[in-house]
């Protein structure tokens, strides 16, 4: 059953106060100090009233200078109460933001691959800074101004009625009007709210798209290009974000309004009552100023729907991320690793497709014994990089299953599955830290002397050295400081560091000149031995020496042997490598 807006609005509200219960006291004093601001702001009315009546009517000079200094020392309280306030809501806000904020970081870190393959990182980026900022504005500031607000309007309309029933039921004639406003506001707002929501999620896709790729827009000189692009989507925020506010400006002056026309009543009925000598002109002052402190209340009502409005379609955005399966083993029957492990792996008739009905892999069955190298060769779209991605759990087959040392790998928490892996990919990801923050990495409590013998064995040692501050050297987002070479050989360093029993390398000499290839290749020959390596190569001398070569085409196997028995069969693999003898790039025949 499809839920109802008010349905939505509770569960929201249910989900959301349980970020508040750690922070009982500081929501305690939050409320306490804001119920002192409203208790002083209170007194203003009747003392003014007593000023006017008693001191200024009375011509009484003995008695106005205390009753001034009355009027300034509640002044003074009131804003000492509101500094107070604000300080307390301040750490109270960021305790919680703080809380919400991790709590949907962490589960982002525990969201299974494919999850991040359809959806834009701009946008997942604004849902953590953006909309749970939305939602803690709601948390907050509007849990607090909700208790004050109600209170606010109790405690005023006992007093209005106290001091004359007749002018209180006309001021509030005019509510019902808010009434039905709000309602309206409440029923039509989420949708608007929602496309906002939206745009500003793909406009910050689009910005971080455009930042990641700055280099290839300006080597195709595509800058005006883009900045179109760019343009369109932030004219779909713009006409989304007047679009919630051409309708607020409508709703929130007629709300006012509906204020104005009870503060006229009580002046069209309170007039003759003074000159009558029915009431004092102090105490329609006083009536006055306490009816101006009750519509302030009720109109921050208005305000109030709009902040929870917005929050809820920010909500639904977070809560997205929070409500989505976690990465879990794939199947019910749990598996254990016997330790250490061998790095004995199988593949048992695997198939795999990304979408319903396009298999990428079909029918896949391989074995690599302990410290065997598996080789994967094909044209590019064969399923090279698929296949491994399965061996670390990224992606589940849908038929077929893979052991690790007899272990069906659906069986293990992906990450006991993944501490046995280390992986080597074309194009290493550097976070942007120092150079040893990134080769320490996997294994961040090895110790110095560890990690610099890594980097010796990776080819790393000596340009790291050379750098301005050594291993303490930032590298940059992505590594953009370091050459593909450099960032390759820390990756390889990082992986030896970690000694991890199963490697997977793909393609990672394919995207350097050959002077760095030859310094690569010497830190994969230390990084391969004594592991059970599987190899992705386009440049086919670089695997003429592996145990098994698995020749793939359209998701599958179609040659396995070694080198000399492939060129044997005279087959995909023979035309490559004479392709290459003939001094070409097999990559280009490839493809």
């Amino acid at each position: 059953m499809k839920k109802t807006g008010a349905q939505t609005t509770a569960e929201f509200l249910r989900r959301t106060l349980t970020y508040l219960k750690p922070y009982h006291l500081l929501a305690a004093l939050n409320l306490l100090f804001s119920m002192l601001t409203i208790g002083f702001y209170f007194a203003f009315p009747q003392i003014t009233q007593h000023i006017i009546d008693d001191a200024i009517e009375g011509k009484n000079l003995a008695l106005l200078q205390p009753s001034v200094l009355l009027l300034l020392g509640a002044f003074v309280l009131c804003g000492v109460s509101n500094s107070l306030r604000i300080i307390v809501n301040t750490r109270f806000g960021q305790h919680v933001i703080f809380d919400m904020r991790c709590a949907v970081y962490r589960k982002l870190q525990r969201l299974p691959v494919g999850y991040f393959d359809n959806r834009a990182s701009g946008d997942i980026m604004t849902r953590v800074i953006e909309d749970v900022a939305a939602v803690h504005r709601v948390l907050i500031d509007g849990f607090e101004r909700a208790v004050t607000t109600l209170l606010s309007i109790v405690v005023i309309f006992v007093i209005l009625l106290f001091k004359n029933v007749t002018l209180t039921m006309l001021a509030l004639l005019p509510l019902s009007l808010s009434v039905a406003g709000a309602l309206w506001y409440t029923l039509t707002a989420r949708s608007r709210y929602r496309i906002q929501r939206k745009a500003i999620g793909d406009m910050n896709a689009m910005l971080m798209d455009n930042l990641q790729g700055i280099r290839q827009i300006k080597t195709f000189v595509r800058q005006e290009h883009e900045n179109r692009r760019f343009a369109a989507q932030a004219g779909e925020l713009k006409r989304s974000t007047c679009r919630v506010m051409d309708i607020w400006a409508l709703y929130s002056p007629a709300m006012t309004f509906a204020g104005s026309i009870g503060m006229v009543l009580v002046l069209w009925a309170g007039g003759p009552m003074v000159i009558e000598g029915k009431i004092s002109l102090g105490e329609l002052v006083g009536f006055i100023f306490y009816l101006t402190l009750f519509y302030e209340p009720v109109s921050r009502i208005d305000g109030l729907n709009q902040m929870l409005q917005s929050a809820r379609a920010a909500y639904e955005r977070v809560y997205e991320i929070l409500d989505a399966e976690d990465e879990k083993p794939w199947s019910g029957r749990s598996e254990n690793l016997k330790t250490p492990v061998r790095g004995e792996v199988r593949y048992e008739g695997v198939s795999f497709g990304y979408r319903e009905g396009l298999p990428v892999l079909k029918n896949i069955s391989l074995s690599a014994k302990p410290g065997e190298t598996v080789a994967l060769a094909g044209p590019t779209g064969s399923g090279k990089t698929t296949l491994v991605n399965l061996l670390a759990a990224f992606y589940r087959p849908t038929s077929g299953r893979i052991t690790l040392d007899g272990a069906d790998i659906a069986g293990l928490p992906p990450d006991t599955l993944r501490n046995e892996l280390s992986i080597v990919s074309q194009e290493p990801f550097l976070f942007n830290g120092t150079v040893r923050e990134n080769i320490l990495y996997g294994r961040p409590e090895a110790s110095e002397e560890e990690m610099r013998k890594a980097a010796m064995n990776a080819n790393c040692h000596q340009f790291v050295e050379s750098l301005p501050e050594g291993y303490s050297s930032r590298v940059g987002e992505r590594g953009v400081k370091l050459s593909t070479g450099e960032k390759q050989r820390i990756s390889i360093a990082r992986a030896l560091l970690k000694n991890a029993p199963i490697l997977i390398l793909d393609e990672a000499t394919a995207s350097v000149d050959t002077g760095t290839e030859q310094l690569i290749q010497e830190a994969l020959q230390r990084l391969m031995k004594n592991r059970t390596c599987f190899v992705i190569a386009h440049r086919l001398k670089t695997i003429r020496n592996s145990d098994t070569i698995l020749v793939m085409h359209h998701g599958e196997i179609i040659e396995r042997g070694t080198h000399s028995e492939l060129l044997g069969q005279g087959g995909m693999y023979a035309r490559l490598c004479l392709v290459g003898e003939a001094g070409l790039d097999e990559r280009l025949v490839q493809e």
